[in-house]
């Protein structure tokens, strides 16, 4: 019996997520059965949560043990879930779930492994979409559990049933997690009553959400693609317009909060900003972990990284020990603004904008800067923040969007400078 191909892995160097529990020893075993074939360098990764005591500690010491006798490196990676979820205001199953992630993440950043592989099943999916269900989700949440950033599943077409019919084959020994049993983890209530009532109902039930959970990831793709096309970049900023038909409305919404996993509750406060008046905001955590901002200017609703404060005035060139906002490099280089640096007045300073500023942009006729920053569609929430390069009232460059005609290069200009926002 062979559970998977490792064929698509060839190659690669693989870190298995073993727990000791009978699906993630049996993906381990697979791996080991198939590396030497397919030149896979094989690892594992054991997160040891500190959560059920002398259990806890005993499924680190299978681990060890297994790995040992299997002759596979293992890296034991420990944390105070109980604490940290306490410390967070979070429940213990997601911040388990986070620390997990954490973990994997770091082993691909730190280059110990190309992609790191978790025991997830098909059983496991159908309980994933049954959750989100109950939590209220999208199309976009019946992608189930899916593969991304170097994480794999390469046991999702397998079944629980299967995965233990392949443990008895090969003889396989594992340990038994108690908190599987416990009832008040709704995934566990999950598994051992709404699904097995779900069979009860229809024979098959599981496979049916799982192939309806691959038709919704088709049409959440096809409408992600129509609705990506309403969404305007402004200054690193994402626009999305309010009068948008509500089903691209809300698909805009996702794409630009980045999260895969959310709640009809995340998509209904930004959708309340329809009916508000401008420069009313919801915060929200986006899919990275960053803080962030959905917030209505005129017609659109802005997704944006929240600033607060400005900074110190320096002078330009700045003196000794004064530190530029901005980056500035000799020579002319893409994705910045080209300047002619002698063609800058004595007495420049870096700073805000102020009442009164005006600028003669490249090739273009003189104008305040508040009206030049409106005509840019740049809102006064981040024009405020902008640094500028200025001699008294006249606007010489507005980091990251314009310079003045003044400062331009030319083909007299000796030198040359890019500056990066």
């Amino acid at each position: 019996m062979k559970l998977f191909s490792a064929e698509k892995y060839r190659g690669k160097r693989v870190c298995v997520a073993l727990s000791g529990g009978v699906d993630s020893v049996c993906l381990l075993h697979a791996f080991k059965a198939q590396a030497s074939d397919m030149g896979i360098t094989l690892s594992a990764v054991h997160i040891e949560h500190g959560i059920r005591g002398e259990e806890s500690l005993r499924d680190m010491f299978f681990c060890e043990k297994l790995c040992k006798s299997w002759e596979i490196p293992l890296k034991v990676v420990r944390a105070d879930v109980v604490s940290l979820a306490k410390r967070r205001g979070s429940s213990i199953e997601e911040t388990a779930r986070k620390v997990r992630y954490d973990a994997f993440f770091a082993l691909l950043q730190e280059n110990e492994a190309d992609l790191v592989a978790t025991a997830h099943h098909a059983d496991d999916a159908a309980e994933t979409i049954l959750f989100r269900l109950a939590r209220g989700t999208g199309l976009g949440g019946m992608r189930a559990i899916s593969e991304y950033g170097g994480i794999i599943r390469p046991l999702l077409s397998c079944t629980r049933s299967e995965i233990e019919a392949y443990a008895d084959e090969n003889g396989l020994y594992h340990v038994c997690d108690s908190t599987n049993e416990d009832q008040t983890f709704t995934r566990n209530y999950i598994r051992k009553n709404v699904l097995p009532a779900f069979e009860g109902i229809h024979e098959g039930a599981m496979g049916h959400l799982l192939e309806f959970a691959a038709l919704a990831a088709e049409e959440d793709a096809f409408l992600s693609g129509l609705a990506k096309g309403h969404i305007e970049e402004v200054a690193g900023e994402a626009h999305v317009p309010v009068d948008l038909c509500d089903v691209l409305f809300r698909r805009a919404c996702l794409i630009c909060m980045k999260k895969r996993d959310y709640t009809r509750a995340d998509i209904d406060n930004i959708c309340a900003l329809r009916t508000l008046q401008g420069g009313r905001r919801v915060h929200f955590t986006d899919g990275e972990g960053k803080e962030r901002i959905a917030i209505r200017e005129g017609n659109d609703i802005v997704f944006a990284a929240e600033k607060t404060g400005g900074f110190p005035p320096v002078s330009f060139p700045p003196k000794e020990g004064e530190e530029l906002p901005f980056r500035m490099e000799e020579g002319r280089k893409e994705g910045g603004l080209w300047v002619d640096p002698d063609a800058f007045p004595a007495g420049c300073i870096v700073r805000t904008r102020r009442e009164g500023d005006e600028i003669t942009p490249y090739h273009a006729r003189r104008k305040t800067l508040k009206k030049f920053l409106t005509d840019r569609k740049i809102p006064a929430r981040l024009s405020r923040q902008l640094p500028l390069i200025a001699s008294g009232s006249e606007v010489l460059v507005v980091v990251g969007v314009e310079i003045a005609d003044s400062v331009k290069v030319t083909e007299s200009s000796k030198r040359v400078f890019t500056i990066f926002a």
